[in-house]
């Protein structure tokens, strides 16, 4: 079991998780990691025009280092990471589906379903105490990292999230994430 270490950024703290072999040095070089990480410039950021974007539906996009999915679908547009908070599947080719009344984009490996306008992991269960049992989803709260989209003039802009707490596809955008969805690309090639 890894342990906890809890990191102070700013106005806001984290919980972060390590592996259980993790010695204070590789805490420290952690923490100055999380430190120096890139932080957003606030600033938005031009990501195509409207039109082109509406004829696509779906479109990729690195801004400031962070891998982005700009979705165009039932006449909104949404942007948020590109990769699955579970494992890291690449989210650009999942169905969008109406779940519980929000729209959930599913990931195309795992089918874990994430809502477009706030990131929630969505789950189906049910309550063994009520009878007849029945299933109901739920929300898991945010995992996913969601960012803002405007449209001037037919020019489509995304201000990526400036909200410093740990979201986990945070993880995936990391070096150690980008090593893991790699691996794991290699492994479906494999199958």
């Amino acid at each position: 079991m890894g342990r906890l270490y809890h990191t102070s950024r700013a106005v806001s703290s984290a919980v972060v998780q390590l592996d259980g072999g993790d010695t204070a040095a590789e805490f420290q070089a952690f923490h100055r990691a999380m430190e120096e990480e890139k932080q957003p410039t606030g600033a938005p950021h031009f990501v195509g025009k409207k039109e082109e974007l509406i004829e696509a539906k779906r479109s990729f996009r690195t801004l400031e280092g962070r891998d982005i999915l700009i979705i165009y679908h039932q006449s909104f547009f949404y942007a948020m990471d590109s990769y699955c908070y579970h494992a890291g599947g690449i989210l650009q080719n999942g169905d969008i589906e109406e779940i519980a009344g929000k729209l959930c984009i599913i990931c195309p490996n795992h089918k874990y379903k994430i809502s477009l306008a706030k990131g929630e992991g969505m789950y189906k269960a049910r309550d063994p105490q009520e009878k007849p049992p029945v299933h109901r989803w739920y929300s898991k709260g945010v995992k996913q990292r969601i960012h803002t989209v405007t449209e001037t003039s037919g020019d489509v802009y995304v201000k990526l999230s400036e909200d410093t707490c740990w979201i986990e596809s945070d993880f995936f955008q990391g070096e150690k994430g980008k090593v893991e969805r790699d691996k794991a690309a290699a492994a479906e090639k494999k199958t």
